[in-house]
This record gives structure tokens, C-alpha cells and sequence, in this order.
């Protein structure tokens, strides 16, 4: 009898775990989506959520899904109110990984299509250093607008630090730290990330150094 009533609360466990993701996921309909400056029409954050706040300041665009354990914010609390409207904007049909992380005080702006694997992270702010009195933690340094253009692909565990642009159509390589520019149409890698190969209109995919780049696929 063990085994048999043993399924049974497992299959119960599970179809309860399937409803509660399903009735906690936050649509545009629902009364957390309603809180967005903008939600989309088939857009969705899947429950459960690890930290969301500042809704009023972000724009989704229409059917864009973040998965589970998403940490979104704007400001450093919530109801603070903020000198850009959007200070999050982040357009259709993306795919933001389970255990993203996008925190923006100032100006991040992810275009259409754009899809990231697990664990990336996302920020327009960070800390400053200078000051030997004061905690690094404590020390904020100014912040710097965020871009990654539409059709990018970031892979797991890529950081995107203030001030960095990432162009149209960019293939950034898991575990990359991006800092500075990326132009469109590369493949970037790298701590910090650097172009590894750039589509040329008439030699193809080509290397920074010119020769022709065979293989452009990054993990």
C-alpha cells in the first residue's frame, strides 16, 4: 500500500505545484501586470519571482516571457520615484532566462527579439571604489544608460555592466562581462567581452583580424 499511496501524493504534490506557477504568473491582465507602465498583450513573468518592484517605470512589449526566479527593479525602492519614464524598457518577443537579474535606475533599453540564457544579468548602476573611508558597498557610482539591440542573444551567466551597448543581431558567449560597445552583426566573448568574429557584407563572417571566421556559433 506504501508505494501505491505514495504515487498518488506525488501526483497530487505535482498538480499542485503546476497550479500555483500557473495561477502565480503575472500577465497583463492580472492585478500585479496592471501595475507596468506598459505590459504587452501575451507577455508573461513566470512564478514564483525572486524580486519585483518600480513596475510604473518599466515597459513590456507584447509577447515577451521571463522565467521563473526573475529579480526586476527600478530604483532602490520600491515607490521611489525616478527621473526617466521608462527607466526599464524591454520590447516584443524576448526571452529572458530563468534567474535573470535587471536592475535599472536610469536607462535600460532591450529592443525586439532579443533572448538570454540562465542567470544573465542586467544593470545601469554600480559601485564605486575611490573613497578608502567609505565601504565599496556604500559608494555608488553615476549611472550609465544600458542598449542591447534587437535579435541579440546573451548566453548563461552573461553580465551587462552601465554605460554598455550591444548592437543589433550580437551573439554575446555564456559567462561574458560585457563593458563597452559591441557593433552589430558580431560574435562576442570574453572577461570583458571583445568582437571574435563581425559580418562583413562581402566577406562574410570574418575575424578581427581579417581572415575569414568559419564558425560563428557561440554557446
Amino acid at each position: 500500500m506504501r508505494a501505491p499511496l505514495k504515487r498518488w501524493a506525488g501526483d497530487l504534490l505535482h498538480r499542485g505545484m503546476d497550479g500555483v506557477i500557473r495561477i502565480g504568473a503575472i500577465g497583463p491582465d492580472s492585478a500585479r501586470g496592471r501595475r507596468f507602465g506598459k505590459f504587452g498583450a501575451g507577455s508573461v513573468i513566470c512564478f514564483p519571482y525572486v524580486s519585483l518592484f518600480g513596475e510604473r517605470w518599466m515597459w513590456i512589449g507584447s509577447g515577451t516571457r521571463f522565467g521563473p526566479y526573475l529579480s526586476l527593479s527600478v530604483g532602490m525602492v520600491p515607490d521611489q520615484v525616478m527621473v526617466n519614464d521608462p527607466v526599464i524598457r524591454i520590447g516584443d518577443r524576448c526571452v529572458i532566462g530563468k534567474g535573470a537579474g535587471i536592475v535599472g535606475h536610469h536607462s535600460i533599453d532591450i529592443g525586439d527579439d532579443v533572448w538570454t540564457g540562465h542567470n544573465v544579468y542586467i544593470t545601469d548602476q554600480n559601485h564605486d571604489y575611490h573613497d578608502l573611508d567609505l565601504p565599496i558597498g556604500a559608494q555608488f557610482a553615476p549611472e550609465r544608460p544600458v542598449r542591447i539591440g534587437a535579435g541579440s542573444w546573451l548566453g548563461h551567466g552573461v553580465v551587462v555592466l552601465p554605460g554598455a551597448t550591444i548592437g543589433s543581431h550580437v551573439a554575446v558567449g555564456a559567462g561574458s562581462v560585457v563593458t563597452g560597445e559591441l557593433p552589430d552583426n558580431c560574435v562576442a566573448a570574453g572577461v570583458p567581452a571583445r568582437v571574435l568574429r563581425q559580418w562583413d557584407p562581402v566577406a562574410g563572417w570574418t575575424s578581427p583580424s581579417g581572415q575569414n571566421g568559419a564558425e560563428a556559433t557561440v554557446p
